[in-house]
């Protein structure tokens, strides 16, 4: 199966989320990733979701997408044509001994240290998930204590606006 992020520009009201994500649970997707947020509109919200499914099933969830009241526009973003993010925060055991490895690790990421406590470190990276694999790969032997990950944040390259085109959709 191949791996799709939708990007669907939704009313910001009470509910839509529960719709949106039980529509992909009644035809079994599992969801990878989801991540909602306030746009530059008010009173709208981008959901964005990692699937992994076929076109043809994809296509048939997108249609039903398409016919839920708060739903104004969806776009499959694919990876050539919009920049897809994931962010973490990880709790990697760090004493006196290691502390200096673990910082030094976390800069080949690109990541930054967020929280010193005596016995660990809290490091912020943003990435995609394989350089995110890669950094909790690198940090695995000090022991990772704990992590957190957002859902996949995903923008369409280039100067159009998905809110722009929905709002002149919307309006006419």
């Amino acid at each position: 199966m191949a791996r799709h992020t939708l990007s669907v520009l939704v009313e910001d009201v009470p509910g839509v989320l529960t719709r949106v994500a039980g529509l992909f649970a009644r035809r079994a997707f599992n969801i990878n990733s989801l991540a909602v947020g306030p746009t530059e509109v008010p009173g709208m919200s981008r959901v964005t979701v990692v699937v992994d499914a076929e076109g043809d099933l994809l296509e048939q969830v997108t249609k039903q997408l398409n016919k839920l009241i708060n739903v104004i526009k969806i776009v499959e973003l694919t990876p050539d044509s919009s920049v897809q993010r994931d962010h973490i925060l990880v709790k990697v055991r760090a004493d006196a001994a290691t502390r200096l490895q673990v910082t030094q690790a976390a800069d080949l990421f690109r990541a930054s240290v967020v929280d010193v406590a005596t016995d660990s470190l809290i490091i912020e990276a943003t990435g995609t998930p394989d350089k995110l694999h890669a950094l909790l790969a690198v940090l695995e032997p000090f022991g990772v204590r704990e992590i957190v990950q957002s859902g996949t944040l995903a923008i369409g390259r280039g100067s159009k606006s998905m809110s722009d085109r929905a709002l002149r959709a919307v309006s006419a």
